[in-house]
């Protein structure tokens, strides 16, 4: 069951406040969350072929978490890290399908840190929501520096970012970067951190390195292909060797400016390995003996590296062996850096701060429940094995792992090959109980979901693409080669939010903005609640119009292009809704 922590004026039992002089004795902070780099992608856990320096050193310098546990995917691990709350309670429990979007009441670390007198930044990769509300600015951040969607290539993003040079997006406004991503976000997080002001900073840094598609520089590869390691492997441990050689320059760029001893900075994985681990071209990867990777419910798809180093508060070389995970951070912060929320926080994490201190005697025993859901919910079914219908899902004790019904001696068996569940029936039968007694608490606001705004002062127009719609036919796309495929033949709807009473025009299109073309479409259609409206095209036409008259309140949005040539018909790829009137 989830923790409740409530947390009020954190006052004197760590740091006696002083007013002005303790708020400059608070440290600032750094979050580094790495895409796809799974245990053992790291040369500090054994990887024969990497060498990551930095993260060693890292490691070395501070304290590590061996059993330390993330979302097997990316979306919900930032949802859960940013909220110290389960994904599936705050509506970010997938990568696309309209459940990638954190729910806009939820409280962000950001929130806490800026009401607590810190400067906040974000760069990197957010994969939370686009648009208002759930864009980082709108989270709690000052400064942001981040692509769009999950990834830089990604539809949603200009069509011509490919890693190098690409445009991302300050503050809500595009803006053309010279470099490679990894570099451009350490170089904007180095500028923020030496704009020297009097309050302390907040910094997270989710870097989309290094996922796919696997791009870095000849200069970082060329090492691994000289090794004999297939095309993609090497390429996937270059983008990490160039991430080693960023987290450097930081190192470097703390003790330069008398920051080393007063920043806390902690890096973790997202998931598990998703270049590292698996059979490539007959290449054996290497997976730090787990069973598993990106994606999966076993060891190997959720359970990652996580470092903290803090010089003089935070002891070298400790090795913490007690389960832990993401949704601890932000009560562990809120306690080592005396912050002060402005309301009482509900949330599934622990405090880690007494672990850090050497207080191991404390950590009561826990249940972890890590969830691999898709899409819209499905109820559990007791007794459900198999893998094809979600959400797939782990229980983890300290010894014990149930996985989607198998069940794993961890201690004695980490490489999970032997299932116990017929020898110990009533293992499962407890742990089970308590998943279900838990998911009934975590999905008790499953009827609801997180909509798009539309006709917000915040924000208009608002757009959003076929990677945010909640499928009715086939799934979603999310590269720009698959807007002109024929073949794809997909549909879906858009949960809205009417935030004005009004007027509002709806354009439709199957290309972006800066690459409009000719839509191929004899006829489009759009269904929004129940106003349905539809117009005939010509088919070197790039966009459709319509206008609806719309009252306050959540709405469905449907769309359908019907193909010139087939007469088949597929979901608009773009919407942009812009509110004409009162």
């Amino acid at each position: 069951m989830r923790n409740l922590v409530f947390i009020l004026l954190l006052a004197t039992f760590q740091f006696p406040v002083q007013a002005a002089e303790d708020e400059e004795r608070r440290p600032n902070v750094i979050v580094i969350l790495t895409d796809d780099q799974g245990y053992g992608d790291m040369s500090c856990h054994g990887n024969p072929w990497l060498k990551t320096l930095n993260l060693d050193r890292m490691r070395d310098e501070g304290t590590r978490f061996e059993d330390y546990h993330v979302d097997p995917v990316c979306t919900p691990t930032r949802a859960a890290l940013m909220t110290g709350r389960h994904s599936l309670r705050v509506g970010a429990w997938t990568v696309t399908d309209g459940r990638q979007l954190l729910n806009h009441e939820e409280v962000t670390m950001a929130n806490v840190f800026r009401e607590s007198g810190y400067r906040t930044g974000m760069l990197g990769k957010w994969h939370l929501g686009d648009p208002f509300p759930y864009a980082p600015r709108f989270r709690g951040f000052d400064e942001v520096v981040c692509h769009r969607a999950g990834g830089v290539d990604e539809i949603g993003n200009p069509l011509g970012n490919n890693y190098f040079d690409d445009t991302y997006f300050r503050n809500g406004k595009p803006e053309k970067f010279e470099g490679y991503c990894t570099d451009v976000f350490f170089e904007e997080m180095l500028f923020f951190i030496k704009a020297k002001k009097e309050k302390p900073f907040f910094i997270y840094l989710p870097l989309n390195a290094m996922h796919g598609p696997f791009t870095v520089a000849n200069r970082y590869a060329d090492r691994f292909r000289e090794l004999g390691l297939p095309e993609k492997r090497s390429l996937f441990y270059g983008m990490v060797e160039n991430f080693d050689e960023n987290l450097g320059r930081l190192f470097s760029a703390l003790k330069e400016e008398q920051l080393d001893e007063e920043t806390i900075v902690v890096f973790m994985g997202d998931n598990g390995s998703a270049g590292g681990a698996r059979v490539d071209e007959g290449h054996v990867g290497f997976n730090a003996g787990m069973r598993g990777s990106k994606g999966d419910t076993y060891e190997g798809g959720h359970r990652v590296a996580c470092f903290i180093r803090w010089p003089g508060q935070v002891g070298a070389g400790r090795q913490i062996d007690e389960l832990t995970t993401h949704h601890d951070w932000l009560p562990t912060l809120i306690d080592m850096c005396n912050l002060e929320p402005s309301e009482e926080l509900e949330v599934d994490g622990r405090n880690l701060y007494p672990l850090l201190k050497g207080e191991e005697a404390e950590w009561a025993d826990r249940t972890v429940f890590v969830v691999r859901h898709s899409g819209d919910p499905v109820p559990w079914s007791a007794g459900e094995k198999t893998k094809q219908r979600f959400p797939r899902r782990a229980i983890l004790t300290k010894r014990w792992r149930v996985v989607d019904g198998e069940l794993y001696d961890i201690e004695r068996d980490p490489g999970q090959t032997k299932d116990l569940a017929a020898k110990h029936p009533e293992v499962i039968a407890k742990l089970d109980r308590a998943y279900q007694e838990w998911w009934r608490d975590a999905m008790a606001h499953e009827a609801a979901c997180t909509r798009f705004f539309i006709g917000a002062e915040e924000e208009t127009p608002t757009s959003f693409t076929a990677r945010d719609w909640h499928p009715t036919q086939g799934q979603v796309i999310w590269k720009k080669e698959q807007l002109a495929d024929d073949r794809i033949l997909i549909n879906g709807f858009w949960e809205l939010d009417v935030r004005e009473q009004g007027r509002y025009r709806f354009r439709l299109s199957r290309y972006p903005d800066d690459e409009l073309q000719a839509m191929g479409a004899s006829r489009a259609r759009l269904r929004i609640g129940d106003i349905e409206k539809e117009l005939s095209l010509e088919p070197a036409d790039e966009t459709a119009h319509f206008e609806v008259n719309l009252s306050v309140g959540p709405v469905r949005l449907q769309t359908w292009l019907t193909d010139s040539q087939s007469g088949e018909q597929r979901g608009s790829y773009y919407v942009t809704v812009t509110r004409c009137s009162q």
